[in-house]
């Protein structure tokens, strides 16, 4: 690997992303929401509900943030615990009635709020740009837990 190209490339997934956090928090905080809610309300819609495990591997929230980011929805009424049925121990977290609502109405309007900072890109590009970031993340797993 040649050093010149390690570097910048480095620079460069750092600076995207923090570019399109940054942008997509303004327009989650915008709805009303803070960027771990969204994201809570973004995995669980359309779903029956998930453990806290299941959320913590799907989501971007931290395992310590995640008890605390579904109290405040629980809270505000948009999710809620609900006893595991075959583990005593295990609690399952759905949207509530509010919840699936605000759900239908905010994940379409950030997508459509994020799809045009990405029209300029062919079809084939947004593809490739996938793949190539899915195998960096493959990479970055395997170098994980070889340090493990």
């Amino acid at each position: 690997m040649n050093q010149d190209a390690f570097l910048p490339l480095l620079r460069e997934l750092a600076h995207c992303y923090q570019t399109f956090e940054s942008y997509s928090a303004a327009n989650i905080r915008s709805l009303g929401l803070t960027p771990a809610q969204f994201d809570l309300i973004a995995t669980l819609g359309n779903t029956a509900g998930m453990n806290f495990r299941e959320l913590g591997e799907k989501t971007l929230i931290t395992k310590g943030t995640l008890t605390g980011v579904v109290d405040r929805l629980v809270a505000k009424g948009l999710a809620r615990r609900v006893a595991s049925p075959t583990d005593g121990r295990s609690q399952t977290v759905q949207l509530t009635e509010q919840g699936a609502s605000l759900f239908a109405r905010v994940f379409p309007a950030h997508l459509a709020h994020l799809r045009p900072a990405f029209a300029e890109f062919r079809d084939a590009e947004l593809h490739q740009a996938q793949e190539t970031l899915l195998r960096l993340r493959r990479a970055l797993e395997r170098a994980r837990e070889l340090s493990a």
